[in-house]
Formats: structure tokens, C-alpha cells, sequence
């Protein structure tokens, strides 16, 4: 069974979301390990974090297809 070309590019999309959104994560971690890490800085990071993680969310329920029980 072939996918359709928008879930296609869906699936690429929700990687590169993931992949933003893990590098976020090292950035955020390696801040707060500095200890003199700006911390509204990390705030912001942390901010951008969960919009990204919404974001994922809302694609990964599009791709996932209405079941009524």
C-alpha cells in the first residue's frame, strides 16, 4: 500500500519538528548544567519546546485516523 504524497510529507515534517525539538531539549540542559545560564533564556527555549511539542501533537492526530467505537 503506497502513501498518499501529504502524509508523505507530513511524516517529514513531524521528523524535522522532532529532531528541533530534541535539540532544544541538549540546549536547555546544557544551560542549566552552566549554572550561570541566562535564565530567561532557558525560559524562552523552554517556551519554544512545549509550542513544538503542540505542534507535533496536533500533526500526529491528523495522521491518526478517526476510530468510532
Amino acid at each position: 500500500m503506497t502513501q498518499r504524497p501529504d502524509d508523505r510529507e507530513v511524516r517529514e515534517l513531524l521528523a524535522g519538528l522532532r529532531a528541533e525539538h530534541r535539540d532544544l531539549d541538549e540546549q536547555i540542559v546544557k544551560l542549566e548544567a552552566e549554572h550561570s545560564g541566562d535564565q530567561v533564556t532557558i525560559k524562552r527555549l523552554k517556551k519554544q519546546k512545549l509550542l513544538l511539542k503542540d505542534r507535533i501533537s496536533a500533526l500526529e492526530d491528523q495522521m491518526t485516523p478517526d476510530i468510532i467505537a
